[in-house]
């Protein structure tokens, strides 16, 4: 029996196993429809409306990472603290490394102005209501993906192309 057990343990490395793949949390924008799409395990979980960029240049487009997260970011800009109602970043702040900027000029964030949800109106952040942008916070690790894109394509093609569904 010893044996037998030995000899299990020591060939188990060869033998396939079963797993089932993880897939890292995903997360696409549309500026062509100003929407976020959140992935999560391969299925499409969420999405949300989404304020970009005044101009198509101002929001970057392409594949980033998540390098910071902060809840009640601070607004250097304008030297106002993190959760003060004039405070334009809202509740939290989703930083990711577009132009080499590691998470710190570049993110997805929330906003005191909710009505401005849905327009082309910043400076080249993705705004989200405090209440998504809470929820999303939750959900994103650092390390996660952002895909910013100007698409007519369904969030699940876009998705599919990435190996996020």
């Amino acid at each position: 029996m010893r044996l037998l057990l030995a000899f299990m343990l020591i060939f188990s490395s060869f033998w396939p196993t079963v797993t089932s793949a993880v897939r890292q949390p995903f997360i696409i924008v549309n500026k062509t429809t100003n929407q976020l799409a959140f992935i999560r395990n391969g299925k499409l979980e969420s999405i949300y409306p989404v304020a970009t960029g005044v101009t198509t240049a101002l929001t970057p487009e392409g594949l980033f990472t998540v390098k910071v997260k902060a809840k009640n970011p601070y607004y250097r800009k304008k030297n106002i603290p993190g959760g003060a109602p004039n405070n334009p970043l809202g509740t939290r702040w989703i930083g990711f490394d577009a132009y080499g900027t590691d998470g710190r000029t570049y993110g997805i964030h929330g906003t005191n102005n909710p009505q401005s949800i849905g327009k082309y109106i910043t400076q080249g952040c993705v705004r989200m209501h405090n209440r998504d942008v809470e929820a999303l916070y939750e959900k994103v690790p650092i390390g996660a993906k952002v895909l910013i894109v100007r698409s007519k394509e369904p969030f699940a093609l876009i998705a599919k192309r990435y190996g996020a569904l």
